[in-house]
């Protein structure tokens, strides 16, 4: 899953577009960006952000230079807990060309000490697309750590793994009803990556991320 590796199968797949989505961090977006670019697909910046209620939430960026200043941010709010390698793997960091440059030696899939209430706020400051990660999921989810769907949320869009269970989501929560859902591979390893014949298909005007935002928020 090195960033040459991931734009490499998005190639292959057929996809028009591929975010980097690393448990909070943004770090490797730098040498991601310059291998999407090399076979004309679409990169975009992102981050799976932990919260203080143990929530996925998905960020996807406008730019390298807006996600960068999330990372730094975000960085500042992670827990302070050392990676046991043997146990969770090695967290490389990456230059463009995927020539390794270092690891990240505290734990990236801990928590932060930033609640999800906070995440409007930080939309307002930072920018970007902002979506709780794989609702129907029975751990680190906002219904599976809230069990519900909070009246006041502000999000627009949600991230939903199995579009089947979307009517029976919505039923139950009836917060969901009137938003927009995202499908995406959620890969956590190169086999895992959607193709052009088994994902979801969302029209854009034009091929960008203002293009994709517009059609998620529409």
């Amino acid at each position: 899953m090195t960033p040459e590796n991931i734009a490499g199968m998005a190639y292959i797949n057929a996809l028009d577009a591929v975010a980097l989505t690393d448990h909070n961090t943004c770090k490797n977006c730098e040498a991601f960006l310059a291998a999407t670019k090399k076979h004309g697909i679409l990169g975009i910046c992102g981050m799976e952000l932990t919260t203080s209620e143990e929530i996925h939430v998905l960020w996807l960026f406008e730019s390298l230079e807006s996600a960068m200043r999330f990372d730094a941010f975000v960085e500042q709010h992670l827990l302070k807990v050392k990676n046991q390698i043997r146990i969770y793997g090695n967290q490389l960091l990456y230059a463009p060309g995927d020539r390794c440059i270092g690891e990240y030696e505290n734990l990236l899939i801990s928590g932060t000490d930033l609640s999800f209430e906070k995440m409007p706020q930080l939309q307002k400051q930072f920018g970007g697309i902002y979506m709780p990660s794989h609702v129907e999921k029975k751990t680190t989810s906002l219904i599976s750590s809230l069990g519900m769907i909070p009246p006041d949320s502000e999000f627009l869009v949600y991230e939903l793994n199995h579009p089947r269970e979307h009517d029976r989501l919505c039923a139950l929560h009836p917060y969901l009803k009137g938003k927009q859902y995202l499908t995406n591979s959620d890969a956590h390893q190169l086999i895992d990556m959607k193709t052009e014949d088994n994902c979801g298909i969302i029209e854009v005007a034009e091929k960008s991320y203002e293009g994709l935002k517009r059609s998620l928020l529409s």
